[in-house]
């Protein structure tokens, strides 16, 4: 008798192994969920461009590194926020793009990431945080006439999130973002569903909020400012899909679909920067008209 009850003991064993890892999610997540600390490779003067160092300070008081990106005079500004295990380095192929277009740049480093201190923990809402802050500080530049956002992944769903919610942004350009966390992480772990139900629920209460309510899908109707979506359709860590999912949700965003483009490789992106730099231009160039315009009056 006692080999007919062994299927039941491993019915049993699942939840056990997740109330477990709930007994130590907060220390088992945050070392699992640690972000990859990729190395500074390049900065902005190997591609012969002036940029000064600068250190901004998050909400919890973790000091932020970025590089600010300046062109002759007043201009709107573009904020270029990596993703998950990036850094400013990763998206510099972008600088020159934007540089030559009339921008000026700051290039953003999330807590845990690039040269940014250490935090607790990442998530995409700390992204959103470190983004506003990034916001911030270029809004209140006497030399910065509008400002935008170019996110990539969770630097993308944390950019939605931020103008969701009233940062001080005119136009954001989301690249290869997910529609809902807790489905690419679904889609992407493969531990029994029962543990990964309990590890999801887990990673919920370490960062203090529903993945229904972080969802790009569920945020973007409330982002008021443009919104230009940008996906490869070779994704195969955030499938197209999730592109199309956030632009039904929208209803207004512009689009581009990138043949050939991955996840994490912005060479095959490259072709296609003049029409994000040709967003920024129609929209920012508005924002800063209208600026003016009201300020006169």
């Amino acid at each position: 008798m006692g080999d007919r009850f062994r299927p039941v003991r491993a019915l049993w064993l699942i939840p056990a192994l997740g109330l477990t890892a709930v007994a130590l999610a907060p220390k088992m997540l945050k070392h699992a969920f640690a972000p990859p600390q990729r190395p500074i490779e390049t900065i902005p003067s190997d591609l012969g461009i002036d940029y000064e160092t600068v250190w901004l300070t998050s909400r919890n008081d973790t000091k932020l590194h970025a590089w600010w990106i300046p062109v002759e005079g007043s201009a709107p500004a573009i904020i270029v926020l990596h993703g998950w295990g990036g850094n400013s380095s990763l998206m510099l192929p972008l600088a020159r793009h934007i540089h030559d277009a009339g921008f000026h740049a700051l290039f953003l480093d999330a807590r845990n990431h690039g040269l940014s201190e250490n935090d607790s923990f990442s998530s995409m809402p700390r992204f959103a945080e470190d983004l506003e802050v990034g916001a911030e500080w270029v809004r209140a530049r006497d030399d910065v006439t509008a400002v935008g956002v170019l996110g990539h992944s969770v630097g993308a769903g944390a950019a939605i999130y931020a103008a969701s919610k009233g940062a001080p942004l005119d136009a954001v350009v989301s690249v290869s973002s997910f529609s809902h966390p807790g489905e690419m992480m679904r889609d992407q772990i493969n531990i029994p569903k029962p543990i990964l139900i309990v590890i999801l629920e887990a990673v919920q209460r370490l960062i203090g909020y529903r993945f229904d309510e972080l969802a790009p899908r569920a945020r973007v109707g409330s982002v008021e400012v443009p919104l230009l979506l940008v996906h490869g359709d070779a994704d195969e860590v955030v499938p197209v899909g999730n592109l199309y999912e956030i632009a039904e949700a929208h209803g207004d965003a512009e689009i581009v679909i990138v043949p050939g483009g991955g996840h994490s490789d912005l060479e095959p992106f490259e072709p296609y920067v003049a029409d994000i730099v040709d967003f920024f231009d129609r929209n920012l160039t508005a924002s800063s008209t209208i600026d003016a315009d009201t300020s006169s009056n």
